[in-house]
């Protein structure tokens, strides 16, 4: 029967023969796990973590074309992104939202430049043909007092007018999360968290095992193609896997920030200029009464495993903002933050990582290793696709990929062309057709339609549901992934920590010691974002 247990796929990894090993629970490696699965390849999936714990649970959260890499006449990217988020929104539509952008035109001594409104109307015609229309909806132009309308504190002496177009928005760690669950439940794949490649076997120069470590021991499976999604960690893998490469990468640091709606009213995204820069920065509309900031782009030369956000990354965004509302916002305003490295390709490359593509490399190693990186959340399935096409080619075969109209866990009855408003209940939203799972829970104890963290949405039920059927094993993993509840307000999170910690350790069956292992190592984090934020 199939399983989305840890433990019982650490006991199918010992003892079963796959086709494909795939490393790497970020969104690629999940969409490499489904996409190969789902065409009858029998499947692993690892990660020394937890899954979408790097990258892919720290995005924007955007699922959009990239209006933006029109400039750089990157008109292919732009439509093959522009095809998958269509087909998101078909397959994942109760994770998948249509979400209306507004890009204000700003005046310059008085009177907005001609130029620069007919270039911006002409590259909103550009994104509607490309692919943009695909949701039944085209941009317009909009008045001043519209563009105001929809981010209250913008500055009325600034805006001459704007524009509004379309895109789409997702929980990305929640997406990760149903197409791995997908790729488990539907089509077989097993998949074990926590749970770290340590070596490649090879024999008569083809793969033909792997060796993984699993709390403190070894488990050597036996696999025909090793697939490294590692992201910005590729390189670490590939070294692990003895592959030679002239692969480079060049991680990106993004950084958001989370503030109170109270404090930055907003029903819609908006893109903000950067004074001084050649950037601009996203205002979005979040749950629970938040309004997150981002990103930032920039090189990131320090560790890879817990980037932080800091206080130079706090200051960039919260002045983008103030120098175009009235907000006046501080540092004390700041409820959360997350800061993701883009694996960005760039074998030569010098200038800004916000002016490199998202384009994605596949290489293959003649023993059967295919590592995958670079692209972008939105279009994972392709690169998934790209990837095991990679790895059945080495293999000499031929399978149709599958995953075009395959629907994630949950999906909803989608609407025809994909323009469909949010799911109407937090639970729908989150969960789909599963929703339901978690209301039982309710049903049986009453006690657990309370709130996980006081003044946020998600219930206690939601942590138990976690631990049961969502792979979670840690508080971290709760309360970063599986909810988000670390991002929207980090001290209200962190004052309820031991509660948590209580009914996840009870349903986990974690011992007293284990308990308290996991509220401090959950404390070390939270306090390490505190003293990056402030400076210390």
């Amino acid at each position: 029967m199939p399983s989305f247990r840890r433990e019982d796929s650490l006991q199918r990894l010992g003892t079963e023969e796959f086709d494909v090993l795939v490393v790497g629970g970020g969104i690629t490696g999940a969409g490499v796990a489904l996409d190969a699965a789902s065409r009858g390849l029998s499947v692993a999936l690892v990660d020394k973590g937890d899954l979408a714990a790097g990258t892919s649970s720290r995005s924007s959260k955007m699922v959009h074309g990239g209006l933006r890499y029109l400039q750089h006449g990157e008109f292919g990217l732009v439509y093959q992104a522009l095809a998958e988020r269509q087909r998101l929104l078909r397959n994942a539509p109760h994770l998948v939202s249509v979400l209306p952008f507004v890009i204000p035109i700003l005046k310059r001594g008085g009177v907005v430049s001609r130029r620069i409104s007919l270039g911006l109307g002409m590259a909103m015609w550009q994104y509607d043909l490309t692919g943009g229309l695909r949701i039944g909806r085209r941009h317009r132009r909009l008045r001043a007092e519209e563009v105001i309308g929809h981010l209250p504190g913008l500055r009325r002496d600034i805006v001459a007018s704007g524009y509004l177009y379309f895109d789409a928005w997702a929980d990305d760690a929640r997406l990760t999360l149903a197409i791995a669950r997908t790729a488990a439940l539907d089509h077989g794949a097993a998949v074990a968290t926590y749970t770290a490649l340590t070596g490649v076997t090879r024999r008569d120069g083809k793969v033909v095992g792997a060796t993984v470590n699993a709390d403190g021991r070894a488990i050597q499976l036996a696999c025909r193609a090793v697939v490294n999604a590692c992201g910005v960690w590729a390189a670490d893998v590939q070294s692990i896997a003895g592959v030679e490469s002239d692969l480079e990468m060049r991680p990106a640091k993004g950084v958001h920030v989370t503030v109170p709606r109270g404090r930055l009213e907003v029903d819609l995204a908006v893109l903000l200029p950067v004074r001084g820069d050649r950037r601009s920065v996203f205002v979005l509309p979040w749950r629970d009464g938040h309004t997150y900031i981002g990103t930032t782009d920039t090189d990131h030369d320090g560790g890879l495993e817990e980037p932080l956000c800091r206080s130079e990354d706090v200051a960039y965004l919260l002045d983008a903002v103030n120098a175009m509302t009235d907000a006046g916002l501080t540092v004390d305003d700041v409820t959360g933050t997350w800061a993701g490295l883009r694996p960005l390709v760039t074998p030569t490359d010098t200038g800004r990582t916000a002016d490199l593509s998202r384009r994605h490399v596949v290489e293959v190693d003649d023993t059967g290793v295919v590592t995958v990186t670079g692209g972008k959340l939105t279009t994972y399935r392709r690169m998934a696709a790209d990837t095991v096409d990679a790895v059945m080619a080495h293999r000499d075969e031929s399978r149709r990929c599958r995953t075009r109209r395959l629907c994630l866990r949950g999906a909803l009855s989608p609407a025809g062309n994909g323009s469909r408003d949010e799911p109407g209940t937090h639970l729908e939203g989150r969960y789909g057709s599963e929703a339901g799972e978690v209301s039982e829970l309710i049903a049986a104890d009453a006690t657990l339609a309370d709130p996980l963290v006081p003044g946020l949405a998600y219930s206690r039920a939601e942590a138990v549901h976690a631990v049961r059927c969502e792979m979670a094993q840690t508080l971290d993993d709760v309360l970063s992934r599986r909810t988000r509840a670390r991002l929207e307000d980090r001290a209200t999170t962190l004052a309820a920590v031991e509660s948590v910690a209580d009914l996840v350790g009870n349903e986990a069956g974690w011992s007293d010691q284990r308990r308290e292992h996991e509220i401090e190592a959950f404390r070390a984090l939270v306090s390490a974002e505190d003293e990056a934020q402030q400076g210390m």
